[in-house]
């Protein structure tokens, strides 16, 4: 469950803390120093707190070691805290056992433990770990595989704001897996996600806009979410984003911003993106006509079996010289030694 987000202190306002036994001052002290990211003085204070048994000190002291906070990172060692703190019941040390039992961090990876720990932490009302416990349903992670048990936990996170669990939701309502397909369900979920900047759900939704599946039919809502996605670095909105700037399509037509987001979605390797480009370059659509460039696309997008794409490099081939050919084939091959970066 690699997207979501590690434990952090500000999550730990409402642990539970045990009467007397540690001076308030002792945890005060300790949260104004990792405020200020003294972290030096913090781990002192904390440690105080931490020998008289106290699980919120414990904890904290988990999450410096699993972050990194002015010590070297230690995984072995937040394990060692979380446990101290998970024992008295703490629902944050719980939920940071379940995640690295999940992720094989600091312990061997076991999904029954992390099942195990992550629903001990969601039946405390987790957000994080009630997602994580849907994932494992989900997946048949440490358990029978159970849509049904999936579905529920996941709600119970998305209806909190969980924004991983809007989107796993969003994602079983438009495919109709483990619950009747619904795609206005499902685009309502992936709003609240994307509302909160999750690339995907903003991807997704972009995508309903321009399709009308679940919400009214709207290029310009279309572009405006695929850009934000796009901008995140998720190649599939760019790719939608040069399209429809190609097309026309919510914004005026514009083939250099069209070819822009193209090659944006090209140096991650997509090869819908690098076709496009390649009849942009046959077409001169947005750039000079270049055939030699356009046969680099072309091959580079073939390479994953496209048979369009090869017909297209052999057509474009029929146009060119030996020595062009020989050109292109060159460039082809120092853009994928690239990683398809700096292309042309």
């Amino acid at each position: 469950m690699t997207t979501i987000v590690k434990i952090l202190k500000y999550l730990a306002i409402a642990l539970l803390l045990v009467a007397g036994a540690a001076r308030a001052g002792d945890i005060e002290d300790a949260d104004a120093a990792f405020e200020k990211r003294d972290y030096a003085t913090a781990l002192k204070k904390y440690m105080s707190a931490a020998d008289k048994n106290n699980p919120y000190a414990q904890l904290q002291i988990a999450n410096i070691y699993n972050q990194g906070f002015g010590v070297t990172q230690n995984y072995t060692e937040a394990v060692r805290w979380y446990k101290l703190a998970a024992a008295q019941g703490n629902a944050f040390a719980q939920m940071g056992l379940g995640f690295s039992y999940a992720n094989g961090e600091g312990v061997t990876q076991n999904y029954a433990e992390a099942a195990r720990w992550y629903k001990l932490a969601a039946e405390q009302g987790v957000a994080f770990a009630q997602a994580g416990l849907g994932f494992m349903y989900n997946k048949g992670q440490g358990m029978a595989q159970d849509y049904v048990e999936a579905l529920r936990w996941y709600k119970l996170a998305a209806e909190q704001g969980n924004a991983f669990a809007q989107v796993k939701l969003g994602l079983k309502y438009a495919n109709g897996d483990g619950v009747m397909q619904n795609h206005s369900e499902a685009a309502r979920w992936y709003k609240l996600a994307a509302s909160q900047e999750d690339a995907f759900a903003q991807y997704a939704l972009g995508s309903m806009y321009y399709s009308g599946k679940g919400v009214a039919q709207d290029y310009a809502e279309a572009v405006r979410w695929s850009k934000l996605a796009a901008a995140q670095g998720i190649a599939l909105a760019q790719y939608t984003v040069g399209f429809m700037y190609y097309k026309g399509q919510g914004v005026t037509q514009d083939y250099a911003e069209a070819l822009r987001w193209y090659k944006a979605a090209a140096a991650q390797g997509n090869e819908i993106a690098q076709f496009n480009i390649g009849v942009m370059y046959v077409n001169g659509e947005g750039v000079a006509q270049n055939h030699v460039l356009a046969h680099m696309w072309f091959n580079l997008a073939s390479i994953k079996g496209d048979a369009d794409s090869a017909k297209n490099r052999d057509l474009t081939a029929s146009r060119m010289t030996p020595q062009q050919i020989a050109e292109a084939q060159k460039l082809a091959y120092e853009c994928q030694a690239r990683n398809f970066k700096h292309c042309d």
